[in-house]
């Protein structure tokens, strides 16, 4: 688990890391470089979770070593399924990372919702639903391992 008490908003007790792949963690259905290393560092104190319709076929191939769970969509859109996955988690403790229009209803759930505009970019509903916005996947997986700087962006 993951806890920081941030000024303003009050204790964060993170236990789940829900990943959207494509355009999050991923570009073109390749997980982007040092991004498995990152998720495995995570895994020692929070759950991970990528979640994907899968679009290119190969994300259980491309996250194989991961020390944690893909989570293969039954429904191409997704939006609520992700929702609903994030809240089956317990919502209150859970950190959400997307940057699609079907990762809004994730981000604007869980406890902490980070957009990444990635090479894909990013949806500016994605961006206006979260709560911190990076330019990529390092720097959301950074903020989860250098817990100060999320206090930082977020303190009131």
């Amino acid at each position: 688990m993951i806890t920081l008490d941030v000024p303003g908003r009050g204790e964060m007790h993170l236990h789940s890391l829900v990943l959207d792949y494509n355009g999050t963690i991923a570009f073109d259905g390749h997980l982007e470089e040092g991004v498995l290393e990152q998720l495995n560092l995570l895994a020692k104190d929070i759950k991970v979770f990528v979640i994907t319709a899968d679009t290119f076929g190969q994300a259980a191939a491309e996250c194989q070593g991961l020390k944690g769970e893909i989570v293969i969509l039954k429904k191409y859109l997704g939006a609520q399924e992700k929702e609903d996955f994030v809240a089956s988690l317990g919502a209150a403790g859970v950190v959400a990372v997307g940057n699609g229009v079907n990762d809004c209803l994730m981000l604007k759930k869980a406890a902490l919702g980070i957009a990444v505009i990635g090479g894909e970019g990013a949806s500016v509903q994605a961006i206006n639903a979260a709560d911190i916005v990076v330019k990529d996947i390092h720097q959301a997986l950074g903020l989860l391992l250098h817990t100060k700087r999320l206090k930082a962006t977020l303190r009131g």
